[in-house]
């Protein structure tokens, strides 16, 4: 699997709205989706990365040069500082462990007693760094000492399914993490080290039921490989980057808006992410979730929006930006950075 050039052409920003309108399916289930709180600081610290996954919505690959800088992450230290309601810290990337202020920024959180969650895909921790070849084989002591959660991407309990959506050898590299994991601690009752995965649909459908899917990955992984975690989160696949192009190549794109649209749940609709968080960029622009940052959805309260004039405030009492991709966070039993919503 190639990685995809940095300076490719863009992808186009926005799904038709007309086409596929998300605002006026909310209107028509007399729905109306904004903050109750900002409990979540999620941060993209980089867009490098040890893989290049088809269903990246970041394009994330070995070949990405951006990487948040150590001014930004102080900013970010600042706010979790001074702000109590902010609780948690939900680092992603990319492969997040590669911007060189990474530690620093974990165990920076650390001191402010704020959770601490971490985007890891596993093979990062046997691949090193793509482009310094710094080793990260101290990454499951690293993440124990510093009481990190971890968010651990998993598409499958197969190896052919895995290396289908994420290249050649991910699944036994995955294995192979999970079980040093295991050996620290993580994903075992009492020690309070939380190990969690993450499933994407190898294709252009919903994930079945989150439950469901739970038990089996727990039966399967315990079984052939002696593996435990604590939860299954499941993710649909979002219509954007490079998911979005798979689906125009094989002429599925107006067939899974379509399944994503009939499928609105308006449950799933009143516990979408942005409604208690908000993601920011490697540069320290301010986005409702990761997914509008990607499209570039930067918010804007009188100006752009940035860590550099965070207000809390105005931030709790915005408008949340929607487009036609937010269908994906609201089909079924909808999707969110920590699974299913309804």
């Amino acid at each position: 699997m190639n990685p995809q050039e940095p300076s490719d052409p863009p992808f186009p920003p926005l799904i038709d709205e007309n086409r596929y309108p998300f605002r006026s399916t909310l209107k028509k289930h007399q729905l109306e989706i904004r903050p109750f709180s900002i409990e979540t600081l999620q941060v993209n610290v980089g867009k490098l990365c040890n893989q290049a996954c088809r269903h990246c919505h970041v394009d994330a690959s070995p070949l990405r040069k951006e990487q948040m800088d150590r001014p930004t992450i102080d900013r970010c230290l600042e706010i979790l500082k001074d702000h109590a309601a902010i609780k948690n810290l939900d680092i992603t990337g990319g492969a997040p462990e590669l911007n060189p202020h990474f530690d620093y920024f974990v165990t920076e959180t650390g001191k402010l007693n704020k959770k601490i969650m971490v985007r890891h895909n596993l093979t990062v921790m046997f691949d090193g760094h793509p482009q310094t070849k710094e080793s990260k084989t101290y990454l499951p002591q690293f993440f124990a000492m510093n009481r990190v959660e971890l968010i651990c991407s998993l598409p499958y309990y197969q190896e052919y399914f895995t290396d289908k959506q994420r290249g050649a050898g991910v699944f036994s590299k995955s294995i192979q993490a999970l079980k040093l994991l295991n050996e620290e601690g993580y994903g075992q009752n009492d020690t309070g080290l939380i190990l969690n995965l993450v499933y994407n649909p190898v294709g252009a459908f919903l994930p079945a039921p989150q439950a469901t899917l739970e038990a089996d990955f727990k039966r399967e992984l315990l079984s052939k490989f002696g593996i435990t975690f604590n939860r299954l989160y499941t993710i649909t696949n979002m219509p954007i980057h490079r998911f979005k192009e798979d689906l125009k190549k094989l002429k599925t794109y107006e067939d899974y808006m379509t399944k994503l649209l009939n499928a609105f749940n308006p449950e799933a609709a009143k516990g979408v992410m942005c409604r208690s968080l908000i993601s920011v960029g490697y540069d320290g622009k301010i986005y409702d979730c990761d997914f509008n940052q990607m499209l570039e959805m930067q918010l804007r309260i009188e100006t752009p929006v940035t860590v550099f004039n965070f207000d809390f405030d105005k931030l709790l009492n915005r408008d949340i930006e929607f487009a036609s991709h937010c269908f994906g966070c609201t089909a079924g039993s909808g999707s969110s950075c920590g699974g299913a919503t309804a």
